[in-house]
């Protein structure tokens, strides 16, 4: 089932997969390893497999599903659907057919959006010519600090009518982003009891940047231990800006 999101840029979330591993300073703090441990233990079916306790853990072990594959065919209305928020579609345990299957999907059902988030950049680009790319799959990257922004660079090779990063969590200054064939910037803190701090200067040059080069900018949070209590304002105003949707493209 499609499960309604609390996440500010998607209406609801759809796991085909689940289950990851950690691979940068980014996953420090994962909310879906932390999920997928309370999961399984209240007997959870996709959450059983277990991870490398070095990487993952308890239900976070990378699994595919597919009887997952038919549930964006029952859905009555066009949705905002962020795909595998409990995973990474591009991990290399995800079989290259397997990762075609979810796209046959996103592509029989034209009035939904769907936004693909990896950190697996490389393998996206590595594979991307072997996939038939849907015109409503937004296709993203996470660049949550200056040592992983050459997963800009391989976002940019792949043939995705839509390119969006993510960064979140924010932990550094990101200065000088290349935006050209990106469409969409996310930045946010981190939330819960262990969130790192982020200066308010980083996403302000974010901000900026994108104003820059035209590109949409969304401010998701400002993060902390309890997120919501901050607001969303940055410099006195909401920044949501998306690109336009499936629905609205007809």
């Amino acid at each position: 089932m499609a499960t309604n999101s609390a996440i500010e840029w998607t209406e609801v979330t759809w796991n085909p997969v689940t289950g990851c591993d950690r691979v940068a300073a980014g996953c420090d703090n994962c909310y879906a390893l932390a999920l997928a441990k309370r999961l399984k233990a209240m007997g959870a079916e996709k959450y059983q497999n277990d991870g490398d306790p070095r990487t993952s853990g308890p239900g976070f072990g990378v699994t595919a599903h597919p009887r997952a594959l038919t549930e964006p065919y029952r859905w009555r209305t066009p949705k905002v659907v962020f795909v595998n928020s409990m995973s990474d579609l591009f991990h290399a345990k995800v079989p290259l057919d397997f990762i075609r299957d979810v796209f046959d999907v996103i592509r029989e059902t034209p009035q939904h959006t769907y936004q693909v988030l990896t950190k697996r950049a490389h393998r996206t680009a590595r594979i991307a010519d072997k996939l038939d790319w849907p015109k409503n799959l937004w296709m993203g990257v996470s660049v949550e600090s200056y040592d992983v922004v050459d997963r800009i660079d391989h976002l940019r090779a792949v043939p995705a009518a839509t390119r969006f990063l993510s960064c979140e969590p924010l932990l550094t200054a990101l200065p000088g982003l290349k935006l050209d064939g990106i469409d969409w910037v996310i930045a946010g803190g981190e939330s819960g009891p262990r969130a790192r701090p982020m200066d308010p200067a980083w996403v302000e040059d974010i901000r900026d940047q994108c104003v820059e080069a035209g590109v949409a900018f969304f401010f998701k949070q400002w993060g902390g231990r309890t997120p919501k209590a901050n607001g969303r304002e940055l410099d006195g105003r909401t920044w949501d800006d998306m690109p336009q949707l499936a629905a609205a493209l007809g």
